[in-house]
């Protein structure tokens, strides 16, 4: 059903975001770990983790390797970014450069363990 918005009318509400990669179980693994929740797996190419206060995080399996930079990545928000950068390459994140700092705060980028962009942040 359409719903009225100030800016017209709503088509609908996100279900789960959705990465594509070749591993899902082991992303999903990484990726409760870093946000919360357990890894679920439908089958070898499809698992999800839905992480307490936000929505399911879902691993489909391609075919195909990532080859560019996302266009979409997640902020993790955090309470110190170089300890939760040192936790996350633990648990097999890439860090990419150094802290970037701002009037908005402060991140840094990080890849997944399939080279998916993504940034701890500390807002200002």
């Amino acid at each position: 059903m359409w719903r009225w918005t100030t800016f017209g009318y709503v088509i609908g509400s996100i279900d789960e975001v959705v990465i594509d990669c070749a591993q899902p179980a082991v992303l999903a693994a990484f990726w409760a770990e870093v946000l919360g929740g357990e890894p679920v797996g439908r089958d070898e190419s499809w698992w999800y983790v839905l992480p307490p206060g936000w929505t399911q995080l879902s691993f489909q399996k391609v075919p195909e390797p990532k080859r560019v930079k996302n266009r979409l990545h997640l902020d993790v928000r955090v309470q110190d970014i170089q300890a939760a950068t040192a936790q996350a390459e633990v648990l097999g994140a890439r860090r990419v450069g150094e802290v970037h700092r701002d009037r908005a705060g402060s991140f840094q980028v990080l890849l997944d363990p399939e080279g998916n962009e993504w940034c701890v942040v500390k807002p200002a």
